[in-house]
């Protein structure tokens, strides 16, 4: 079953589903020219039992024309089912649509990127090779300006520099997504709020801990404050849940009364 984590980074790429293109330029992938970007179906299978379904199907458009499809996939762990599927998932995809098609994988940790991005034999002089993003690929955005220009570029870059072993880059990348998500929608604000805070907190408590004291002292607006706030009370009531099961409604509250350094302590204790 995908995990919470998994889910969100899918739906931060649904949510703008042009930040793909961007990602693929990174990597110096060189792409046709489109109008527009759209999604389509992830469904991918022609075959019964088996279901063969990606995590996201983009397509780069012009006028009416597909110029070229890409399967994206967010890879969290080693998964040796993968490299006999991706390949289906391809063919299937360009058969159907008559159009180029490409793999992106998108990883939070080099071991998986490294794993994910070898070649795929499929036989005598046949190969697959899915382009990877992962932490060592994906560009820094430390600046608020670029930040707010482009945000679910930011946030992926803090989710994939969190552990990064300059603490201090990785507080500053993080540091800026938060502040850029801030200004826009609430719904999607909070939820790449939650986000990054999760990625951190799991997978770079240190990085999670340089970015709360960041943002502690260098941004001081109201609206700063009120979300790196919710977004701990949420933080805690997962650790909670994850570690004790469902929360009545006398603990929740007491959390939500709970003062910012007593949640901090209470976060600490359960990381």
């Amino acid at each position: 079953m995908p995990s919470y984590l998994h889910e969100l980074l899918v739906l931060l790429f649904r949510n703008r589903s042009g930040a793909i293109a961007d990602l693929l330029r990174e990597l110096d992938v060189q792409l046709p020219d489109y109008d527009q970007v759209h999604t389509e179906s992830s469904d991918l299978g022609n075959l019964q039992p088996a279901e063969y379904r990606a995590d996201l199907v983009l397509f780069l458009v012009r006028g009416t024309l597909k110029v070229l499809g890409v399967i994206v996939e967010v890879q969290l762990g080693y998964d040796e089912d993968k490299p006999y599927a991706w390949p289906v998932y391809i063919a299937n995809l360009r058969a159907r649509h008559r159009c180029p098609v490409c793999l992106l994988v998108v990883t939070i940790e080099d071991a998986v990127a490294r794993w994910a991005g070898k070649t795929i034999e499929l036989g005598p002089g046949t190969r697959c090779n899915p382009w990877i993003v992962g932490p060592s690929n994906t560009p820094a955005v430390t600046e608020l300006k670029e930040a707010k220009e482009n945000v679910e570029l930011a946030v992926l870059s803090a989710i994939e520099h969190g552990q990064n072993a300059d603490i201090p880059l990785a507080a500053r990348i993080a540091s800026a997504a938060i502040v850029a998500s801030a200004d826009i929608d609430t719904e999607r604000s909070r939820l790449y709020l939650d986000l990054i805070l999760i990625s951190l907190s799991e997978h770079a408590p240190e990085a999670f801990e340089a970015t709360m004291n960041s943002l502690k002292y260098e941004f001081k607006s109201d609206f700063i404050r009120r979300h790196v706030a919710e977004g701990r009370v949420e933080l805690v009531f997962k650790l909670l849940t994850s570690r004790f099961g469902p929360l009545n409604e006398g603990v929740q509250a007491r959390v939500r009364s709970a003062q910012e350094t007593q949640i901090d302590a209470l976060a600490e204790r359960l990381l």
